[in-house]
């Protein structure tokens, strides 16, 4: 990270929620956690409880390939090289959603950033549009619950070995992504290995 952009970002948590016009309620939201930790059912909780608009990395580009759009064929190009698509690449697919009219009143975004480097590059879009990630939710299990709960899905590339290597891939990555977040007073870890009703009780409360 260059000097010019240390400590760039500081975020009070006052400036958490925000609140509309017409009184509803606006936010902004990261949800990290392992394969198998409730994010994509969390997410449709939330979105669905604060009208909120749901951003997933992979259904973006999937969208903008099949719909051969200008970014959509350059990220084409790498995924038929099997080749990883750069970040500043998907930083412009996240310009591209963020500021569309239906993210007025706020989303929560999941699948990005899965590393340190992508949260900072993320906050600097933001700021760039005007815009305030509220936080960054981390839905907290046991690796032994989500090896079980990943097991139990009975999908083909779910072997133990397979399950491991993603476990351990997730634990690289996602652990500077939390000390990234975690004094810019962003981060919000919540018990996600009880039950589903349970984690969201504790989610709307962190989220108060």
């Amino acid at each position: 990270m260059g000097e010019s952009r240390k400590n760039f970002h500081r975020f009070s948590s006052s400036d958490f929620i925000e609140t509309l016009l017409d009184g509803s309620v606006m936010m902004r939201l990261v949800l990290l956690g392992g394969p198998g930790a409730g994010k994509s059912t969390q997410s449709r909780f939330l979105c669905e409880k604060f009208q909120l608009q749901r951003v997933s990395v992979g259904d973006i580009l999937r969208q903008a390939i099949a719909d051969q759009t200008d970014l959509g064929k350059q990220a084409e190009s790498y995924v038929n090289q099997g080749k990883l698509i750069p970040d500043p690449l998907i930083i412009e697919f996240m310009r591209d959603r963020l500021t569309r009219p239906d993210m007025v009143n706020g989303w929560v975004l999941e699948g990005y950033p899965r590393t340190a480097f992508q949260a900072e590059e993320l906050d600097f879009l933001l700021d760039d549009l005007s815009q305030t990630l509220n936080k960054a939710i981390y839905f907290k299990v046991d690796e032994q619950v989500l090896s079980e709960r990943s097991q139990a899905r009975g999908l083909t590339d779910d072997t133990p070995e397979a399950i491991r290597e993603r476990l351990k891939a997730f634990r690289e990555s996602t652990e500077p992504i939390l000390d990234y977040y975690s004094p810019r007073q962003k981060l919000l870890t919540v018990d996600a290995g009880q039950a589903i009703e349970a984690v969201s009780a504790e989610l709307l409360s962190g989220l108060q």
